[in-house]
């Protein structure tokens, strides 16, 4: 796909189930180090890469009705904290510069966020992490991925997912579910799709950022999307 090949500035959301592999749950290294070896080779191919990673490996906590909703998303954003920090060192492990921010002082685990530092450091080969979600409850780590990603001026979101791409129904559930190559953020809309969630979606769509979803699991698969041959989908903003 010729639109990926020209990318000079992504964000890579990572699931935090995905890195968790079979055991659903904290990390799985080689999962990890596996991810950091293709970001590597993105990041020597001369594109600037920055990093969302979800929290579900640690806490689900939405899925509680026992807490209140402000609570378990502070702990969610921990969770959040946590991945980042862990992933950050093992992508040091294989030669990549790191910087964790966050958009809420964490000691001295974490930089807090500025825009003009974090796009210098990505300038620099840097690989910059986005931790702790927004700051707030009641966004995601979606909302905090299309944020950051237009605050940066990212040319493109990139969504490793354990499912491979965008389909019309759950493929979990329906086998005859059909996976679209292309498809636009309207039409995501009109479909109630649910890629990400609305107002990750609304932001993506007012600030005309595209989106790419592929499976975290396949074979090379960051490295691949990225040279635009994938299998996955590609969500338009034209």
């Amino acid at each position: 796909m010729e639109e990926l090949k020209g990318l000079n500035r992504v964000l890579l959301k990572l699931s935090g189930e995905a890195l968790a592999g079979e055991k659903k749950t904290g990390f799985d290294e080689g999962t990890v180090l596996e991810v950091a070896r293709q970001v590597k080779e993105v990041v020597d191919s001369g594109v600037q890469v920055a990093i969302v990673i979800g929290g579900g490996n640690f806490w689900r906590g939405r899925t509680s009705e026992n807490m209140e909703r402000t609570k378990a998303d502070q702990i969610g954003m921990l969770a959040t904290v946590m991945n980042c920090i862990y992933v950050a060192d093992m992508f040091r492990h294989v030669g990549l510069k790191t910087k964790v921010y966050t958009p809420f002082v964490c000691g001295s685990f974490t930089e807090l966020f500025s825009k003009t530092e974090a796009v210098k450091e990505l300038e620099n080969g840097c690989v910059t992490f986005f931790a702790g979600g927004t700051g707030h409850p009641y966004f995601s780590t979606d909302t905090a991925t299309a944020l950051r990603a237009i605050e940066i001026e990212a040319d493109a979101v990139l969504l490793a997912k354990a499912i491979d791409g965008v389909y019309d129904s759950d493929p979990m559930i329906n086998k005859d579910a059909v996976k679209y190559d292309r498809i636009s953020l309207e039409e995501v809309l009109a479909q109630k799709l649910g890629v990400i969630d609305l107002t990750a979606t609304i932001m993506c769509l007012e600030n005309k950022m595209p989106l790419v979803i592929f499976g975290l699991n396949e074979e090379n698969s960051i490295v691949n999307t990225m040279k635009g041959k994938f299998s996955g989908t590609y969500v338009t903003v034209d």
